[in-house]
């Protein structure tokens, strides 16, 4: 089953998908899914519509919106920051526990990139709701890439416009002033579940650094893998397929009363 739905969060309209077995019987565990930085609830390459296909077949249910200004849902992009994203990701959250079929004690979170900051923070500041949490390639270094590797020439039309553009979006200042001021890492470590996170060590976007950082942080809670060769997006299908089969595992193990067998297919 695959329903698209819609919520309200900052008066904005956020648009999102609900995959889930065709056939429910009682309440389901439910993996939410938030995506990057510029990013949409499909996933680079498809990638969130395939684990979300897939976590169906496994007896999982799986909800992924469009942050606010991003995808189909409502505002501009250019009025995106980590804060507002946030809310968002709570608003998510809390639409998610209402819904009837959703075990609330078996909720798991996926965060990618910049997702996986938000993710991180919203585990969290939301401890009790959320029982597993799985980070792809999670920016918890964001305000260091802002400032080193998107501002680049692009500073002196941050300061004189208010906004600059980097990959034909425009950013605004309000996002960069809002990421430098986020601490990340430590909004994370009030997380108390089990973390899975997933990198791979050729990520020309969010180094490994990142990950290692969260590492750190979560202590024995948490277990690194690194996927060998791979960049920022999983962009081969190797890559995909491991990133999906680990994170399969993991979400089995602590969400199910069983591990599945499952068949990855491209």
């Amino acid at each position: 089953m695959q329903k698209a739905v819609e919520i309200k969060s900052r008066n904005l309209t956020l648009r999102g998908m609900i995959n889930a077995p065709d056939q429910v019987r009682g309440k389901l565990p439910t993996i939410i899914i938030y995506h990057g930085f510029g990013g949409n609830k499909m996933g680079p390459h498809f990638m969130f519509v395939k684990f979300s296909r897939v976590l169906a077949d496994l007896g999982f249910a799986s909800v992924r919106f469009d942050f606010a200004g991003s995808g189909e849902s409502d505002g501009e992009f250019i009025d995106m920051t980590l804060s507002g994203e946030l809310e968002d990701a709570e608003n998510i959250l809390e639409y998610v526990k209402s819904l009837d079929f959703v075990d609330t004690e078996r909720i798991g979170v996926v965060g990618f990139s910049m997702g996986g900051a938000v993710a991180s923070m919203l585990a969290g500041l939301h401890n009790k709701d959320i029982k597993s949490l799985c980070l792809w390639s999670p920016a918890g270094n964001m305000a260091e890439i802002v400032i080193n590797d998107f501002l680049g020439h692009g500073y002196g039309s941050l300061l004189s416009n208010g906004y600059y553009e980097y990959d034909g979006l425009l950013i605004g200042k309000k996002f960069v002033d809002d990421i430098k001021n986020a601490d990340i890492y430590n909004v994370a470590s009030n997380y108390r579940g089990n973390i899975l996170l997933l990198h791979g060590n050729s990520d020309e976007v969010v180094s490994l650094s990142a990950s290692e950082k969260y590492l750190e942080t979560y202590g024995n809670k948490a277990k690194l893998t690194v996927i060998d060769g791979a960049d920022h997006l999983f962009s081969r299908q190797s890559w995909k397929q491991e990133l999906i089969e680990y994170s399969l595992e993991f979400f089995s193990q602590e969400l199910l009363a069983y591990r599945p067998v499952y068949n990855y297919a491209n």
